[in-house]
């Protein structure tokens, strides 16, 4: 991906040879530019893979100089109604672009925000004004998206980054700033991003911020998240069938670390994907914490709906003699 350190060297504008992890994508954008030439694009995947970076260093090789003129951005979830699209949106693209730019580009961020009337009127405008203006949709969610843009648009899905590519670009930072990162550091930046190399990017930044070397302790403190050791020993100790036992680890976590219910339950189901037990189990306590989920959504009570979760891991313990 995508995203550059910005803590101490000078901005500067990204080139496509510089987003990781990505590669096919870029390659393909490569051509268009050597062309001069580019099809509408819809952007999707998840967050942190490079996708307004992308579009972003396509529009700085193209225009260079005349990349202001020519380059609009627009985060549509802020400004998602359909008068966006008529007024903003309309009144850039019917100009003429500048220098001898071949196009504009209009890059919509969130897209899959827009409300469905601001969708249909955009699809009239990118009709419209196809000749002297390109639109890159950028989005989560490509079904949210209604079908008549999506047909007109080249599709380009951006997977989440491996932790190969991950660590490269962390340490490659990390080394740039002088910042020292342990393997362990490394390892639960990892497991707290998800593939998402900007949350990586800010992780590395705060913890660094907190401390000289940036350990494990340093990331989970900073990101406000469980050790993953602290919530597996929690659920053996309910499989194990010391109810107690797991629920004092509860309590640790919630009020003396301040944790958020919400983020300790979608650590309970990462490790309860892990978890070396019958197949048939490990559906029935996926199913659980599922549910246990919906409720805090809900605005159910975090402690109890945890401990709803611990009683159930308890006694399917009891009862499959674990």
């Amino acid at each position: 991906m995508s995203e550059h350190w910005m803590w101490t060297e000078k901005y500067r504008p990204m080139k496509l040879d510089e987003i990781v992890g990505q590669e096919p994508i870029t390659e393909r954008l490569k051509q268009f530019l050597v062309q001069r030439d580019l099809p509408h694009l819809l952007f999707s995947g998840p967050a942190g893979t490079g996708k307004t970076t992308a579009i972003i260093a396509f529009a700085h090789e193209l225009y260079k100089e005349q990349f202001p003129g020519n380059f609009l951005e627009l985060n549509a979830s802020d400004e998602r109604g359909i008068d966006v699209v008529r007024n903003r949106v309309k009144n850039f693209a019917r100009t003429r672009p500048l220098g001898d730019a071949p196009f504009k580009i209009v890059s919509l961020d969130e897209a899959d925000s827009l409300t469905r009337d601001a969708q249909h009127a955009l699809r009239r405008t990118m009709e419209r004004f196809v000749t002297g203006c390109r639109f890159c949709l950028i989005c989560n969610y490509s079904s949210r998206i209604i079908d008549p843009i999506q047909s007109r648009c080249a599709i380009f899905r951006f997977p989440r980054l491996n932790n190969e590519k991950l660590i490269e670009r962390i340490s490659y930072i990390a080394k740039k700033e002088e910042v020292k990162v342990s393997e362990e550091g490394i390892q639960a930046i990892l497991y707290v991003s998800g593939g998402d190399l900007r949350r990586a990017i800010n992780v590395l930044q705060a913890a660094a911020v907190t401390q000289k070397r940036v350990d494990a302790d340093a990331v989970y403190s900073t990101t406000g998240k469980a050790r993953p050791e602290d919530i597996s020993q929690m659920i053996n100790s309910a499989l194990n069938g010391k109810f107690l036992e797991a629920q004092e680890k509860l309590r640790n976590l919630l009020i003396w670390q301040g944790l958020a219910g919400t983020d300790i339950i979608r650590q309970v189901h990462r490790e309860v994907i892990k978890l070396g037990i019958d197949e048939k189990d490990k559906v029935y306590l996926v199913d659980i914490v599922g549910e246990a989920e919906f409720r805090l959504t809900e605005g159910a009570d975090p402690e109890i709906q945890l401990s709803n979760i611990l009683a159930k891991f308890t006694q399917l313990g009891k009862s499959s003699g674990k």
